[in-house]
């Protein structure tokens, strides 16, 4: 029984971390992906489990009963944290007090547990047997919760299940050590009540976790949900009144059926249209299939090649009756070639050049997305495309994010390109601009001639978009390069001064 014992120290080991790993996830995912999400979750849950290794030289009996209870502690705060945190996100007035005070919390009952259990343990084992045991399970567990989490946790099971499931262990580790001493524990059937009502918990909130997060996710929308997926990317979430059809990935808003058309005829119109008979055009992101319904309005165009990382979003587009009215099937058309990849990798590999490229990525609010806005894409995106190509970028807004903005022009001024940026109205999303790069800026004439039915788009609003006033105009600014991620930090500076959480 005492090699058990050690083992389940291998067991609540992998549960902290994940805990751990949990938080700083929801930290980026709520608040902005950043080293200093990260970090300071990482920082305060170190220090609290000092914190909680302090504290354990106090108790001086009853190490058993303590370290069953702390379990069921963690079990419950811990297994329960991702839920509870999804749910009161757009509930509270200040979310990083809740997150930060529920991490302090969770750190010091895992800060307790290996003191406690080495105290349990201490006659089983000779002293240095019993750290070198302790330490080597303890090393191991973390090991493999860095492992498990990114590679099956995330992307199978998604953040509110996977907390469940390992405060489930937490719990299941209280029983059994319970089962094991009962005979040295006096007060048993208390402690076995807690136990299993707190499993009974767990369990419920494992079974119920989808819908546990739909709730949430009404909390956060202004409509309801009529659809949400965890892919092993993002979060899908569809939401619709009467007026409008909603998309947001990962919280944040992509389109609304309302104005949609204005984005994405800004988007293509006055880069495809200013260069001679684009024939082959690359999209890259645009797994919606809006940037395609537009660019099918042009009759030069021969064929059409999207690339999108996530193939769940690409289906949905393509399977959905009321999203294909939407890009008006665009996905149906023969001349289009989806390819579901990482368009970063994807880029690198590829041979062909085309004339003409959508770059149409969500916002960078994380890094996996600001390798997207690097001097390293814009390279292999400059090579991607014939001499007398150009590319049009989503460069988020001149108005809300404007150093941000003009950095995704000078990131591409770096690469080679020349650039002409340009912004318009989106009502659901305010001020919002995009970046045309030109391999060869003599090739290139604003547009005159539309084609028929825009709704937006036409010679007139298309001068007014290429003038800043002065509150948008150009200002200095680094470049966005690999190694140093400048504009995923900018940016996140930015829009925090519109965020109340």
């Amino acid at each position: 029984m005492p090699l058990l014992l050690l083992l389940s120290v291998f067991v609540i080991s992998t549960c902290g971390l994940v805990y751990e790993l949990i938080a700083g996830t929801l930290a980026s995912y709520l608040l902005g992906d950043s080293v200093t999400q990260f970090s300071t979750i990482i920082g305060v849950y170190l220090f609290s489990m000092g914190i909680g290794a302090y504290l354990s030289k106090f108790v001086q009996r009853n190490f058993l009963s303590l370290f069953i209870k702390v379990e069921l502690l963690i079990g419950l705060l811990g297994g329960s944290s991702a839920a509870f945190l999804f749910y009161f996100f757009a509930k509270v007035y200040s979310f990083r007090i809740l997150l930060y005070v529920l991490v302090l919390l969770i750190g010091t009952l895992v800060g307790l547990e290996i003191p406690l259990l080495m105290r349990i343990l201490k006659d089983e084992f000779e002293f240095k047997d019993l750290v070198s045991k302790v330490f080597s399970f303890d090393y191991v567990g973390a090991l493999i919760a860095s492992l498990l989490f990114p590679l099956v946790l995330v992307p199978h099971l998604g953040l509110i299940r996977s907390s469940f499931l390992f405060g489930i262990l937490n719990v299941l580790i209280a029983l059994m050590t319970l089962f094991y001493f009962q005979q040295k524990n006096q007060k048993i059937t208390l402690l076995k009540t807690s136990a299993f009502l707190v499993l009974l918990f767990l369990v419920f909130g494992f079974v119920c976790s989808e819908k546990i997060l739909t709730l949430a996710e009404n909390g956060f929308y202004t409509e309801p949900v009529i659809y949400a997926v965890s892919t092993p990317y993002q979060r899908i979430a569809l939401t619709r009144n009467q007026e409008e059809l909603r998309l947001y990935l990962n919280g944040h808003l992509q389109f609304s059926s309302r104005d949609e058309y204005r984005y994405h005829e800004a988007l293509v119109f006055p880069g495809l249209l200013g260069l001679k008979e684009v024939k082959k055009v690359l999209v890259l992101g645009g797994g919606d299939g809006m940037a395609l319904r537009e660019i099918f309005k042009v009759a030069s165009v021969e064929s059409v090649t999207l690339v999108d990382l996530d193939q769940q979003m690409t289906h949905l587009f393509q399977g959905n009756e009321i999203l294909n009215k939407l890009n008006a099937h665009s996905f149906s058309n023969p001349k289009v070639k989806v390819i579901n990849a990482d368009a970063f990798l994807w880029l690198k590999e590829n041979q062909e050049q085309f004339d003409f490229a959508v770059v149409d990525f969500p916002d960078p609010t994380n890094y996996s997305l600001g390798k997207l806005y690097s001097l390293s894409f814009y390279k292999e995106l400059y090579r991607s495309l014939a001499p007398s190509a150009g590319a049009v970028i989503q460069s988020t807004s001149p108005y809300f994010a404007r150093e941000s903005f003009w950095c995704v022009a000078h990131t591409l001024e770096a690469a080679q390109f020349s650039t002409q940026s340009y912004h318009l109205y989106v009502p659901s999303f305010g001020e919002w601009g995009y970046t045309l790069a030109l391999k060869n800026k003599d090739v290139y004439e604003k547009p005159k001639i539309f084609p028929e039915h825009l709704k937006f788009l036409n010679s007139e609003s298309l001068v007014q978009m290429f003038q800043f006033a002065p509150d948008m105009s150009e200002v200095p600014g680094e470049i966005n390069q690999l190694n140093n991620q400048y504009l995923v930090r900018t940016y996140e500076r930015e829009w925090a001064k519109y965020s109340w959480n």
